[in-house]
Order: C-alpha cells, then structure tokens, then sequence
C-alpha cells in the first residue's frame, strides 16, 4: 500500500484541494491482487487504490470516458473510474508522440516509429504495453524515455501478456492459456473429470426454450465469458463459445449440459494453442463460409471467416448475420463481403508494420453461387437486396485487391486447428 501511495504520489495523480461548494466527493477503496507469472510462481503483491467510479454521474463528472485499446477480438477491459482511461492514454500518447511515434490510423492503441536505421512498434493495452522492432538502440531510447515519465516495470522478453503465455522456441512462438484453462477448470470443479472428444454434436441446433430455466444463470455467465476470452488462443472453440453466447440472458439446464461438455473437451485439450513459425511467410491468404438458417429460434445464418499470413491463423470469427438470408448463396455473400472488411483492415495494419503487400489477396469460398452473385455485374431481382453486399466484394476484386477462388467443403481447412462453422 505504501509503495501504491508512493507511486500516486511521484505521478502527480492528485492535486489536494478544499472542496467546492455542491460538490460530491468520490469515495476510494483499495484493491488487493496476487500477481503471478505464466508459471503460476508468485511475482508480487499488488494494491492499487482505485475510485469507486459508480459515485459518478455523466456530465458531472465526467463526459468523454473512450479510450483506444489494442484490438482483440476479446472483451474489453473494464474500468473502475469512467474517465481515468482517456485520461492516461491521452497522457501516454502525448509523450510517446513527442519520441517521434505515429499513431496507426488503423488502430490507435499502436504506435509506430520509422527511421533509416529500422521500425518500432509499441502495442498499448490499458498500462500493459509491448515493445519490439529492428532497432535495439531506438527501443533501448524508448524504455528509457517511458521510465523517466512514468513509474514502470520492464519485465524483459515478452512472456506474458494479458493472461497469454508466448513462449520461444528456436523455430517460432507459440501463444497459448494453458495456465488459464487449468485455473478455470479449478473453478467449475472439473479438475478430475472425465474428457470429451468433441465439442459438441456435428450439426447442433439449440433452443432457448430447451430444458428448464437456470435458478440462478450467474455461474452460466462467468464461465461462458471465461471462455469467449480463451478463444483468443483457441480458435476451435469459437464456434462452440458463440452458440453458448447466445443463451446468457436465459440459460436453460440442456445449456448448461453443453457448457460442461466444453469443459470437458478443454480438460483434455488444455495444452493447445497457436504457434506461429518462423519459416511462414507474411503473404495474406483468408477462407469464407456460412451456415444457412443455423438458428432454430430465428433462422439467422451465421458468418465465419478466419485469415492468414501464410500458415499463420491471426483472425477469426463466427458471428449471427444481422438479417435473415433467403438461400445459403445469399448468407455466403454475406460472410463473403464480411471477411473482405476484415482482410482490408488486416492489410492496412500491416502496411503500417512495414510487411510488403502482394495483391490480389486470395479469399476462398465454397459456394459457386455466391461467388457468382459477388463476380457478376448483371442486376438480377432475385439479389438486388444484398446488392450493397455484392458490389462491396466486386468493386475490391476489380481493383485487383482481393481475388475469389472456389475450394469445396470437404477440403477447406476445417478441422481442430481452425474456426470451423459446421464441422466443430
């Protein structure tokens, strides 16, 4: 406690002031964490005073509160006190700035430096942050620079990163929860229980009105979104995750059943992650594909995509489409325009890296109506609805950007390592 109070202290945090006339003071209370390594050794005690920002009301206290985070497909972190994060990155940014940073306008929590003698990328998270580039001399400037504005920590090669564990090997880095998994398998009391094979049966359609209503739907929830935040290591889950989603206002006990039958399946599968190797190449390659009518209680289809550099999977998805599609051509079209936007943004990101673009980028889907519908310039009645959809996808193929090939169903890369749609 003293050391937090010093730090507060040496930063400037507070400004000791009498107190305004109609003015409502905040109070504070202290927050006590144990810090461990990816190891689970112990690393440090920690407490951190925190304002207890619920007191606050909007445009009394506080108006702007957003602040840039680096993109994950996770959830975001939540904070107590509503302005204190666009406070801090505002001040971080400023002095990161003035070191001759740039901001990714493609991601504003990434910084970037470029310079004859190499690139640096600073990624900010909150007040977790990674450091990495060709230029050891300009990241040992930065370090120090960070240092003498801010009470920091460097805690040397990154190893751990937002629960993440990255671990070199002599011929890439992998990322995986494994420590995560194992803590969450504690909590729900499925330490020494029996594994599953699979996730969930081939071709599962769950209702909300299947089984009887949870007592009490708390424990649904937090392990449901303990493993929506394992799935960023874990792309065979995803799918499974997104249709547990799907029942946290009301979950039901057939719900519920499924939910331990993916507990079970990572019981046995703890270890798994990604690894990302240093003989892949950076060339983009990405994969579409759709469920028609999926959803038993609406028939919304559901889109997913996952993209690569070379061999390397870095994104993911499996999402409900926002309106119901009349054929699976329609729904594909969909996940096809969808996985266009994403690959756009993953190439704008890396051009900001510095990682030369070879274009067209291949994007492979299997359905032959869709890529009909998305290649072909003639209005027809029957699809003039998902037009916008269409000419979004055809507009990027006639600038060469994107390029669409059929791959049949049965030889696209659906199996454990990736975000599969049908198949998990």
């Amino acid at each position: 406690m003293a050391e937090e109070l010093d730090a507060l202290s040496r930063t400037h945090t507070w400004d000791i002031v009498p107190l305004p006339a109609h003015a409502i003071p905040i109070t504070c209370r202290w927050i006590y964490r144990v810090k461990t390594r990816s190891d689970g050794s112990l690393e440090r005690y920690k407490a951190r005073l925190v304002t207890r920002g619920f007191q606050q009301e909007y445009g009394r206290d506080y108006e702007e509160t957003f602040a840039p985070v680096a993109h994950m497909h996770i959830v975001r972190t939540l904070v107590a006190v509503a302005a204190a994060p666009h406070a801090w990155f505002e001040r971080f940014s400023t002095v990161v700035e003035a070191a001759g940073f740039t901001p990714s306008i493609h991601d504003p929590a990434v910084f970037i430096h470029s310079s004859p003698r190499g690139r640096t990328i600073l990624l900010l998270y909150v007040d977790d942050m990674i450091l990495t580039g060709d230029d050891s001399a300009h990241i040992t400037f930065v370090k120090q620079k960070l240092c003498e504005t801010f009470l920091m920590t460097d805690l040397g090669p990154l190893r751990y990163f937002l629960g993440i564990e990255i671990t070199s090997h002599p011929d890439g880095y992998r990322l995986s929860q494994q420590r995560y998994t194992l803590d969450l398998l504690a909590r729900s009391g499925l330490t020494d229980t029996r594994t599953a094979a699979t996730l969930m049966e081939l071709h599962l359609q769950l209702r909300a009105s299947d089984g009887t209503p949870l007592p009490d739907p708390t424990r649904y929830r937090h392990l449901v979104g303990s493993l929506v935040y394992l799935a960023v290591t874990r792309p065979d889950i995803s799918h499974a995750v997104h249709i547990l989603s799907q029942f946290v206002a009301a979950p039901t006990s057939v719900h519920y059943g499924h939910l331990l039958r993916v507990l079970r399946y990572l019981r046995g599968t703890f270890s798994r992650g990604l690894f990302y190797s240093h003989q892949s190449t950076l060339q983009q390659q990405a994969y579409s594909d759709a469920t028609w009518a999926s959803s038993p209680d609406d028939r919304v289809s559901v889109t997913g995509y996952f993209i690569f550099l070379g061999a390397s999977l870095v994104i993911w998805k499996t999402k409900k489409q926002h309106t119901v599609a009349k054929s699976s051509a329609e729904a594909e079209v969909r996940a096809l325009a969808s996985t266009v936007q994403e690959v756009l943004w993953i190439r704008s990101v890396l051009q900001d890296f510095g990682v030369p673009i070879h274009s067209p980028i291949p994007i492979h889907c299997n359905s032959t109506g869709a890529l009909q519908i998305a290649t072909d310039p003639v209005k027809h009645e029957l699809t003039k609805h998902i037009g916008v959809d269409a000419h979004f996808t055809r507009c990027h193929v006639r600038a060469h950007i994107v390029s669409l090939h059929y791959l049949p169903t049965e030889v696209q890369p659906h199996d454990h390592t990736y975000c599969a749609i049908d198949e998990l």
